[in-house]
């Protein structure tokens, strides 16, 4: 299927004139300052609350209510700025390290939770703990020891658990009776927390989370998380020698990791172990507690092939085995669930006959038709749902992402037009975020029955030029791919320089049918270049197969994407003799490999933050893939771009190459790009690195991140040879 949309008008001309797209880009990060965004639904179905800055470049958050029995009208629950009284945030170093692990680029407030009733939430901000009564729409501090991490009320509202100085605590919420129910032990107050999710937990398996409440108020399961037996790495600032690096534990692959545990702790001051094997399912994965069932755990292998779902005796620790699965690559894991169904039944998202599948108790509610994503809501009457088309489906639809209801029944799509949604529910109410091609960022629309009550307002920018692209596929594989073209392309003005723009790994999923995701591959484009971006092998959203072909053989990304550019240069105007590849993270480490390993195919590489060698990087993603280092050392050699004897399988001839990293970098550390480095230094290869100075894996300062699209498309055009501005 092709599809395109080069007719659309390009919005905010002014706004274009006004500001270069690097800049605009770069001041509103990505244009996503001022959109709406985590949403929550009274299960009366009576409001919204969500999170919102006031335009466009405003980087503070304020807590919003929109009161749907008041025709949809928006009210500030919240502002920063008040609250804090106009002075500046400060964040502790694990608030940071918090936001790094989600990519929160954002200010002001940027998480917060509410009681069932959501009638009360808590954030914390700048530390400090703050609860708003989202009927009255007041605010105010509670005075705690801080500083406050992730504070949360407990169901009934009378209560707010939080996390400070690795204690977890709980105060009422009129701000008496302040009390830690567990504290670091002494001499371990340095390696222990309470209620915070480790490294491996936050960065690989989406889980931002330490404690829960159980729904009668009176319990908390909580992780306890010992980092002592990983290892220690240093972070150093060098363009400030006077300041002392920052330690960080770090479990590089085929070391340890910390040792997590989970107890029940009662407001009463009981203290009850969870007990499971440990030792053979080391790894805490999900946690959930309803009014449905047990406390629900889903603890996984260290090698990721087996994992079992667990019910939690609260009174006595104990753990009985509701269901285990095991896989020959690896089980992923998948937002929303594990959980109960009303009626007691476990609800989970499996692999079963190639097929990735929705399960309520034994029995499969979806299949091949659809690829599931996450599970969004649970009620009696249906599931909802985001998923993509699978393998049976009649069309492919390329880069969408669907909300479906689902039960005994059928199967229902929730949304309609062609694009990427999703949904949050609660009291009949649904609030649908859609993006698509032919308008910038995403619409929200908040549905009853089906039909629109309200509309959530975007305050972010809109962006000065418009993605023409086409959605194909390309290749025997029929991978999924976009083409962008400049804008005043025409056909008369023959083959184009090619820039390939992939991510091209595990969880990116680049090929979307939405607007935003291909505003920079746009202007690229608008530099003079085609370029191509294609979700090969190993990227999510099409089957388990797909995903899981790469196991032991990353290199199979690079080979897909040698495949969709040569398949495509049949149908689009490609220059084959001047292409070039970006790419940041797993994009980086991507095209780093083009360059050395193909430089029959590829002529220049921008390599951002890549993973150069593969036991660098972290025990949860990289043993997925490629195993336990200590015992496939080969295999890590082979699929790493460099080893302890230098660059692996580089053949001539000699590229360019421009590496790019922030040496703040806590998730790549800058350690990969400077043995790569070194490793092209000593076999005679030239090339340019740009250090980037109290840079972390984002790059959200302004100037920073327009910079470096500047400079990426200067060395491009020199190495390609191109005319430069």
């Amino acid at each position: 299927m092709t599809t395109e949309n080069p007719g659309i008008p390009r919005p905010d001309e002014s706004q274009a004139q006004r500001l270069s797209f690097p800049r605009q880009h770069a001041r509103t990060q990505r244009f996503t300052l001022g959109a709406p965004r985590a949403f929550t639904v009274a299960p009366d179905g009576s409001r919204v609350v969500f999170l919102r800055s006031t335009d466009g470049t405003d980087r503070a958050n304020r807590l919003w209510v929109l009161d749907v029995s008041d025709g949809g009208a928006e009210r500030v629950a919240a502002d920063p700025h008040v609250l804090l009284g106009g002075a500046a945030e400060k964040l502790s170093a694990a608030e940071r390290a918090r936001r790094e692990r989600s990519r929160e680029g954002g200010a002001g407030i940027v998480g917060y939770a509410t009681d069932a009733a959501v009638e009360l939430a808590a954030f914390a901000l700048s530390g400090r703990l703050f609860t708003a009564e989202l009927r009255a729409g007041t605010a105010r501090e509670l005075p705690v020891p801080g500083p406050v991490i992730d504070p949360r009320p407990s169901p009934d509202g009378r209560h707010v658990a939080y996390v400070a100085r690795g204690a977890l605590r709980v105060t009422g919420a009129d701000g008496e009776g302040d009390r830690a129910l567990a504290e670091p032990e002494t001499g371990q107050e340095a390696t222990v927390t309470y209620g915070l999710a480790e490294f491996i937990a936050a960065e690989e398996m989406h889980r931002s989370r330490g404690f829960w409440w159980s729904p009668d108020s009176r319990r908390l399961l909580v992780a306890r998380v010992d980092d002592a037996p990983v290892q220690r790495w240093w972070i150093a600032d060098p363009a400030h020698p006077d300041r002392a690096p920052e330690q960080v534990a770090y479990p590089a692959a085929g070391t340890p990791n910390a040792e997590v545990g989970l107890w029940v702790l009662g407001l009463d001051g009981s203290r009850t172990e969870v007990v499971w094997d440990r030792a053979r399912f080391p790894y805490l994965a999900r946690v959930h507690w309803s009014a449905d069932g047990a406390p629900l755990l889903l603890v996984q292998s260290r090698d990721q092939g087996s994992q079992l779902y667990l019910a939690v005796d609260p009174d006595s620790g104990a753990t009985r085995m509701v269901h285990a699965e095991e896989d020959p690559e690896w089980l992923e894991l998948f937002p929303g669930v594990p959980c109960w169904s009303p009626s007691g039944k476990l609800v989970r998202i499996a692999d079963e006959g190639g097929a990735r599948v929705l399960a309520w108790g034994e029995r499969p509610l979806t299949g091949a038709q659809l690829h599931v994503r996450a599970v969004l809501d649970v009620t009696e009457e249906d599931i909802l749902l985001s998923a993509s088309a699978g393998a049976a489906a009649a069309d492919p639809e390329t880069g969408e992402i669907h909300v479906y209801r689902v039960n005994e029944l059928g199967v229902e799509r929730v949304s309609q037009e062609p694009g990427v949604h999703s949904a949050v529910r609660a009291g009949g109410l649904t609030v649908l975020v859609s993006a698509t091609l032919d308008r910038p960022g995403a619409q929200v629309q908040v549905l009853r029955e089906g039909k629109q009550v309200a509309v959530i307002a975007s305050h972010a920018q809109r962006p000065g030029l418009t993605p023409r692209v086409t959605l194909t596929e390309g290749g025997t594989r029929k991978i999924p791919c976009a083409v962008l073209l400049p804008t005043d392309y025409k056909e008369t003005d023959g083959p184009l320089p090619v820039l390939l723009d992939p991510y091209g790994g595990p969880h990116g999923q680049r090929v979307q049918r939405a607007h935003n995701i291909f505003l920079t591959s746009q202007w690229f484009a608008d530099q003079g270049f085609a370029v191509l971006v294609a979700d090969g092998r190993g990227t999510p959203g099409r089957s388990p197969g797909w995903e899981k072909s790469i196991k032991n053989d990353k290199t199979l990304t690079l080979e897909d994407q040698v495949d969709a550019l040569h398949a495509l240069a049949e149908r689009f105007p490609f220059d084959l003799n001047r292409v070039a590849i970006r790419g940041w993270s797993y994009g980086g480490y991507l095209a780093g490999m083009a360059a050395l390993r193909r430089p029959d195919v590829f002529h220049a590489a921008v390599v951002g933050a890549p993973v150069t060698d593969l036991r660098l990087y972290d025990t949860h993603y990289e043993e997925r893939y490629l195993g336990d280092p200590n015992r496939t050392p080969e295999t890590y050699r082979y699929n790493s771009l460099i080893c302890d004897d230098g660059l692996v399988e580089a053949a001539e001839p000699h590229r360019p190459m421009l590496i790019v990293h922030g040496l703040a970098d806590d998730n790549v550390v800058v350690a990969h790009s400077l043995r790569l480095s070194s490793a092209l230094l000593a076999a005679g290869r030239p090339h340019e690195v740009l250090p980037l100075s109290g840079v972390t894996h984002m790059t959200p300062q302004e100037q920073v991140a327009e910079n470096l699209l500047l400079l990426q498309v200067d060395f491009l055009k020199r190495s390609l040879g191109l005319p430069r501005e």
